[in-house]
C-alpha cells in the first residue's frame, strides 16, 4: 500500500479519535464525583490511583482553562450567541470555543481524508471536502435540534393532557410542571425540570417559559405559554384553556403527519435530483482521479459552469422545499 494512503488514513483516525475526545471530555462534573464516589464505595481506589487521577484532573483544568480563554474572547460575539443558542437547542453538552475547535477539526479531518484517501493528490477536491468538513458540525447540530423538536411537539399533547389533569387534581402550575418534570419523557422532561429549577433559583415564571420557548422554538408552545402568562395576569380556568389548547394541538399534529406523508415523494425527488450531480461529480473524481481537473482549472468555462451548475440546484432545491412545505 503507498504511504501516502497510510498517512491519510492516520491522520483520518487521528482527527476522528480528536473529536470524540473533545466530545467526551466536555461530561459533567457530576458525573466525575459519581464516578470517584463509586470508586471509593466499592473499596478499590488506591492511592496511587488518586494520585494518577489527580493529575488528570490537573491537565483537564488546563484544557479546561484554554477553552474558558477562548470561550471569553469570544462570548459576546453575535455569531457565539447564535452557537450558544443553536447549542442549547440541540441540547449538546458543548461551549462555543468547544464548537469552534469541533469546526476545526472537522475541516482538517476532511481535508486530509479526501487528499490521502479518497482523491488521493487531488488538491481541488480535497479542498472541497475540507469545506464540507467546515459544515458537518453545523448539519448535525440542526439535524439533532430537528429531531429533538419534533419528539417535543409529538409529546406536547399527552404533556398537556397531564398538566390539565394534574391541575383538576388540585396541584398548583409549579407543582404541575414539576410532575410533568417527573413523570414525562425525554426531551419534555428535562426541558420542564429546567423551568421548575429556574422558579425555585429566583427567576420569574413568566421568564422562566420565555427562556423555555427560546430553547424550544416551537409554534405550539408559544401558544401554551401565552395561554399561561394571561391566566396568571387575568386569572381563569387554567386546566380549560390547556385543555382546548391540546385537543387543537392534537389535531394539527395529526394534520402535519398526512402532509408529511402526502409530500414524502416531492421532498424526497428534490433531494435526488440536488444530490445526484455533486454525488456523480464524486464519484467520478474517486474512480479517476484528475477526471474533474479541467474543471476547476480552466477559468473562463469551467468555473462559470461551475458556479451556474451550483446555482441552478440550490434554486430547483429551494423551488421543490417551497412546493411540499405547507403550512397549518
Amino acid at each position: 500500500m503507498d504511504t501516502t494512503i497510510i498517512f491519510g488514513i492516520v491522520a483520518a483516525v487521528v482527527a476522528v479519535g480528536v473529536i470524540v475526545y473533545g466530545i467526551v471530555s466536555v461530561r459533567s462534573e457530576r458525573n466525575l464525583v459519581e464516578e470517584r464516589l463509586g470508586r471509593y464505595e466499592s473499596g478499590y481506589e488506591s492511592f496511587l490511583d488518586a494520585e494518577r487521577e489527580q493529575e488528570d484532573a490537573e491537565k483537564r483544568k488546563e484544557e479546561r482553562r484554554a477553552l474558558e480563554a477562548i470561550d471569553k474572547a469570544i462570548a459576546q460575539r453575535q455569531f457565539a450567541k447564535k452557537w450558544r443558542q443553536q447549542l442549547a437547542r440541540a441540547d449538546i453538552k458543548l461551549t462555543v470555543a468547544e464548537y469552534a475547535a469541533l469546526h476545526v477539526v472537522s475541516t482538517i479531518g476532511f481535508f486530509a481524508a479526501g487528499y490521502f484517501v479518497l482523491f488521493r493528490g487531488d488538491l481541488i477536491m480535497s479542498i472541497v471536502a475540507g469545506f464540507l468538513g467546515l459544515f458537518f458540525p453545523r448539519i448535525y447540530v440542526s439535524r439533532a435540534t430537528s429531531k429533538r423538536l419534533i419528539r417535543f411537539e409529538q409529546q406536547l399533547p399527552d404533556t398537556l393532557g397531564l398538566w390539565v389533569n394534574a391541575l383538576r387534581s388540585g396541584f398548583s402550575v409549579l407543582q404541575a410542571m414539576e410532575a410533568i418534570s417527573r413523570d414525562a419523557p425525554e426531551p419534555t422532561s428535562s426541558e420542564f425540570r429546567r423551568v421548575v429549577t429556574e422558579v425555585q433559583l429566583g427567576i420569574d415564571p413568566e421568564d422562566a417559559l420565555q427562556h423555555m420557548l427560546e430553547r424550544v422554538d416551537s409554534e405550539d408552545l408559544d401558544l401554551v405559554v401565552t395561554a399561561v402568562n394571561i391566566q396568571r395576569e387575568v386569572g381563569g380556568n387554567l386546566a380549560e384553556v390547556l385543555d382546548t389548547i391540546s385537543h387543537t394541538i392534537r389535531e394539527r399534529v395529526k394534520l402535519k403527519g398526512e402532509i408529511r406523508v402526502l409530500t414524502s415523494q416531492g421532498r424526497y425527488t428534490g433531494y435526488l435530483i440536488s444530490g445526484l450531480p455533486i454525488a456523480v461529480a464524486l464519484f467520478l473524481s474517486l474512480i479517476q482521479p484528475g477526471f474533474m481537473q479541467p474543471m476547476f482549472e480552466n477559468r473562463l468555462c469551467g468555473w462559470p459552469m461551475l458556479g451556474i451548475g451550483m446555482a441552478l440546484i440550490g434554486m430547483g432545491m429551494a423551488a421543490i422545499q417551497k412546493i411540499v412545505n405547507i403550512d397549518i
